[in-house]
């Protein structure tokens, strides 16, 4: 019997690819009932007010990263590794620009692909990340009336090749450093304390994920002065997962700190602007003596292995 044919899809929110993408994508990202929880008409009311108010700092943020996100390199950095593993085709999906997840359907439809493997870039389930995109390509298959069967990658938070290949990330950003005179903040991005209660499980994912780190740490040898899990990207006054990272650093019970971006799996604007560029000046404004951010997993080695295992699996 002929083997159906299969297509690997990176399931993202995306990164502006350039200056004028900006408000696209928070337009889109507002947008998504997931983000905000609302009536359709309100939503598009606050929406509005937020990217009125907002627009022109994010773009002042984006020409700090050169004009641009460098999350679509780094996703085509990754399945540029992918490819000679996996005898399918790759694309990425998109959730807020593009290359939106259509682009990617279309494609798999003239191709004759019967069956989509779904992989979350978010390791931790949540409404606003996974259910998001999964939701996005399930309405633009039904648009495009093609039915692929649909194998959606489960959670990975706690998977023992996640959790190595994240610890080597953190390892790499300490080499040449004694560990145990830093401490090592586990940033994991934010999220209203609403969305947390309505039975959103990503909070109890992300402290699994945490807990999993400092035991993996812990069996090699690799010891820190502090392990603390805190959360980053606070927008609005609304309580929100805690502790806040600016609250941390602003508060600091000891001055050397490496950060570990948690819940990213590629670099974005969150881990390269928010932890590289704005929480640095807090922290030199504050005289730490040293301020360190491990990158994500980007294409390494350990990363590309696990996709590709947890690929095989499916």
């Amino acid at each position: 019997m002929q083997k159906s044919k299969k297509a690997l899809l990176l399931l993202n929110m995306g990164g502006p690819n350039n200056i004028a993408e900006v408000e696209l994508f928070l337009r889109n990202m507002f947008a998504d009932r997931h983000i905000l929880t609302m009536h359709p008409y309100l939503r598009r009311f606050v929406a509005t007010i937020i990217i009125s108010k907002r627009l022109e700092d994010v773009k002042a943020n984006y020409q700090l990263l050169g004009g641009k996100s460098p999350l679509p390199q780094l996703t085509e950095e990754l399945i540029a590794k992918l490819k000679p593993h996996l005898d399918m085709p790759i694309y990425p999906a998109m959730r807020y620009v593009p290359p939106f997840a259509n682009e990617a359907l279309e494609a798999c439809r003239r191709e004759g692909v019967e069956e989509l493997i779904l992989f979350p870039m978010y390791p931790q389930y949540s409404t606003t990340t996974t259910l998001s995109s999964v939701e996005d390509i399930e309405q633009w298959c039904e648009q495009m009336d093609y039915h692929p069967k649909r194998t959606l990658i489960d959670p990975y938070y706690d998977a023992y090749g996640y959790i190595e290949a994240s610890c080597e990330q953190i390892i790499k950003a300490m080499e040449g450093e004694d560990t145990q005179s830093y401490d090592l903040l586990l940033s994991a991005h934010g999220l209203p304390m609403s969305i947390i209660k309505a039975g959103d499980p990503y909070q109890n994912q992300v402290e699994a994920n945490a807990s999993a780190i400092k035991i993996y740490l812990h069996e090699r040898g690799v010891k820190f002065h502090d392990i603390k899990l805190v959360y980053q990207s606070k927008v609005g006054s609304s309580a929100w997962l805690e502790p806040n990272l600016v609250d941390v650093l602003r508060n600091p019970t000891h001055r050397k700190v490496l950060l570990y971006p948690l819940a990213f799996t590629l670099d974005n604007s969150e881990t390269v602007f928010e932890l590289e560029i704005e929480h640095r000046e807090i922290a030199q404004k504050i005289k730490y003596e040293s301020y360190r951010v491990a990158s994500c997993l980007n294409a390494s080695e350990k990363f590309v292995d696990f996709i590709v295992e947890r690929v095989r699996e499916a």
